[in-house]
């Protein structure tokens, strides 16, 4: 699936990944290929996406979530 992370000054990151882990409001949770469509508020925390086997963490300080069509953007604050 497709992430796209960006912020108002750059995007962040846009790439294939395999697992999408957020901060939501209710706490964290995880995005597979495949999942439903779904809009969430990000809070501070760390985001955890992995690349080919690897993970990669980034500290966040809140954002908003859209999955859809194994595309998940992130618009952070």
């Amino acid at each position: 699936m497709t992430l796209n992370i960006i912020s108002a000054e750059k995007v962040e990151f846009t790439g294939e990944v395999t697992k999408v882990t957020m901060p939501g409001t209710l706490g964290l949770f995880t995005v597979l290929e495949n999942h439903a469509a779904l809009i969430s508020s990000l809070v501070a925390g760390k985001m955890v996406y992995t690349i080919e086997g690897k993970d990669v963490e980034l500290e966040i300080k809140g954002g908003i979530a859209d999955v859809n069509h194994n595309v998940v953007s992130v618009c952070l604050y």
